[in-house]
């Protein structure tokens, strides 16, 4: 993958959404991983230790939210990530003290990518709804 600000900033717009459970279209929720930050593609252990320390973070918050995947739409680069119920401000923080470049944020059906360390526009993608696709088990990301 091309870790170019450009580039990335371009994957980050193809991004489709596994859910084992549909949310309804009327709630606002941001979208954050953990995953590689700053875009560097770190080792599965690497990004598992990091992944149990943002759902810890979100507990500690006490926020509601739910396990999701962030994949590409031809599955070759997938995501552990949490749908979280929270205020955009709150997300873009959370976003940060993780290193992630950008977050997604979910407001009555609207997808926006918004970036976090990366000095981007916030870009409206439309439509949420769409680009979830409904899965009856998460896969295991390597």
């Amino acid at each position: 993958m091309n870790n170019s600000v450009d580039s990335l900033w371009h994957y980050y717009q193809q991004t489709e959404f596994l859910f084992t459970q549909i949310l309804s279209t009327q709630l606002s929720f941001a979208i954050i991983t953990a995953y590689n930050p700053k875009g560097e593609v770190l080792s599965a252990p690497q990004n598992g230790l990091l992944d149990r320390k943002l759902q810890h973070e979100i507990n500690r918050l006490g926020l509601p939210y739910r396990s999701m995947v962030g994949a590409s739409q031809d599955r070759s680069h997938m995501e552990k990530s949490w749908a979280i119920a929270t205020d955009k401000a709150s997300a873009i923080k959370l976003g940060c003290l993780f290193n992630q470049n950008a977050i997604y944020y979910v407001e009555a059906d609207n997808l926006q990518l918004v970036p976090c360390l990366m000095a981007q526009e916030e870009t409206l993608l439309g439509a949420f709804s769409p680009r979830v696709n409904r899965v009856l088990e998460l896969p295991d990301i390597e």
